[in-house]
């Protein structure tokens, strides 16, 4: 284990999660440290969702250790891990589309009872996307995608979590509403210490969003650093900038810096 696993909020130790007989990440170890913006990037199908689902309860692993504050997750029901502090922001948004946008948020307060810090903290969400605001009593289903995205991390917000896990926020939306968002993910992180995981194929957004991260491949990790040394690396230029040297052909070279079991 790593000096940097080892003093993690957030710790996988050798996780491996299966959809029945396929087998969809295999030996996956990470550390999220407090206060932190983390990546993992990849391909899609690489396995980036899964490790999400995984920490939050919607898949039990087949083996391995998952820790947070330094307490097993393993086998604890979504609604719990919600309650100890960690809130997951899934692929495809999944707002509830027939309720309100103000409903929606209140929908992710639903397992707090300090009242007046939800009215708190439902200004907060509107201070960070105002436009949740101008459309408050709007059906969600209405909403554009991108203010769809905004929804459902301010929905997570409103738990009031320490971790918020963000499957794919860029997904179906145009370069500019990205970058807006992953601006605004940034300022979450730096003005109220949430720290956060993000799974990401847009490289070049996340990268320079986070504070480190992992390259995901196959179900396993074949590359970590920091994003500043991550960006310098040729192989993350090559396939995940698109900056292809010219002279390099064939597969990709990933060397793998542990042995997986």
């Amino acid at each position: 284990m790593s000096t940097r696993e080892e003093r993690a909020v957030l710790r996988l130790a050798n996780v491996e999660s299966s959809y029945g007989q396929v087998k969809a990440i295999r030996g996956i170890s990470l550390g999220v440290a407090r206060g932190e913006v983390v990546t993992v990037l990849g391909s899609n199908g690489a396995g980036k969702t899964t490790i999400l689902k995984t920490i939050s309860g919607i898949l039990d692993p087949d083996k391995g250790e998952i820790l947070y504050d330094g307490r097993s997750i393993v086998g604890e029901d979504p609604s719990v891990i919600v309650r100890r502090g960690i809130s997951h922001v899934p692929e495809g948004r999944e707002v509830f589309p027939l309720l309100s946008v103000r409903d929606n948020l209140l929908m992710g307060a639903y397992t707090r009872s300090d009242r007046d810090a939800v009215a708190r903290d439902l200004e907060m969400v509107y201070g960070y996307f105002p436009i949740l605001k101008e459309r408050a009593q709007q059906n969600a289903g209405l909403l554009s995608g991108g203010q769809q995205q905004m929804l459902a991390i301010s929905r997570a917000l409103m738990a009031d979590p320490q971790i918020v896990l963000l499957d794919e926020p860029s997904l179906g939306l145009s370069p500019k509403l990205t970058k807006e968002i992953f601006e605004i993910v940034v300022r979450i992180n730096r003005e109220r210490g949430t720290t956060i995981l993000v799974v990401e194929q847009n490289a070049n957004m996340a990268l320079n969003a986070a504070d480190y991260g992992y390259v995901l491949e196959n179900g396993r990790i074949v590359m970590e650093d920091t994003c500043a040394a991550l960006r310098e690396k040729d192989d993350i230029k090559e396939f995940y900038l698109g900056m292809k040297d010219a002279g390099v052909r064939g597969e990709r070279r990933w060397k793998k810096k542990k042995n997986w079991r």
